[in-house]
């Protein structure tokens, strides 16, 4: 089965703010870890990179990480927030709340899945479906999601998948041949 294809549309992609868990390196999944201080501050700190950029859409994560990053954003750029469930993180099963090991790997490499978790492949056609669902709005999108999530849509731009994302750093994501690019707003 040949993966499926992001459309060649450019658009903004911001990981959530940072959870407690995040700063111990450990895995989340649909856990539901709320933001720390700092990764509320994150939030704010994403929103003033993001002003003055023309985003058109916010759409995210319902997990409220997400959710409540997108929702800062969006107040700052008066923008409402709309929610795919399918930008919800991947589900790692017996790994939730477990540091982020060399099983993690193997997940990402289709080598293994966690017990209880979801497969790498399956949150691939999940991530790309909920993605091009998100550009159907009026561009340019800012798409507010999660690192495991992001890992698999990085596989989609022909870039190596398994990089840890930092926490509320803005990503302009382009189309390219034989990768897309990946600029983080400063």
């Amino acid at each position: 089965m040949t993966d499926p294809t992001l459309q060649q549309t450019s658009f903004w992609f911001l990981r959530h703010g940072e959870t407690d868990w995040n700063a111990q390196n450990l895995s989340q999944g649909a856990v539901d870890v709320p933001l720390n201080a700092k990764g509320l501050e994150q939030a704010r700190a994403a929103a003033l990179k993001l002003t003055g950029r023309g985003i058109a859409a916010i759409v995210s994560s319902p997990v409220p990480r997400a959710r409540v990053t997108a929702e800062i954003v969006g107040a700052a750029l008066a923008l409402p927030v709309t929610f795919d469930d399918d930008l919800r993180e991947a589900s790692y099963g017996v790994r939730e709340g477990q540091p982020m090991a060399e099983w993690f790997q193997e997940w990402v490499d289709g080598v293994s899945t966690p017990d209880q978790g979801e497969p790498f492949a399956d949150l691939l056609v999940r991530a790309v479906a909920a993605i091009n669902r998100c550009l159907a709005q009026p561009a340019p999108v800012l798409v507010v999601a999660h690192g495991g999530l992001f890992r698999a849509i990085r596989k989609t731009m022909g870039l190596e998948a398994n990089i840890r994302t930092p926490n509320a750093t803005p990503y302009w994501c382009e189309p390219g041949s034989p990768a897309w690019t990946l600029t983080p707003a400063v």
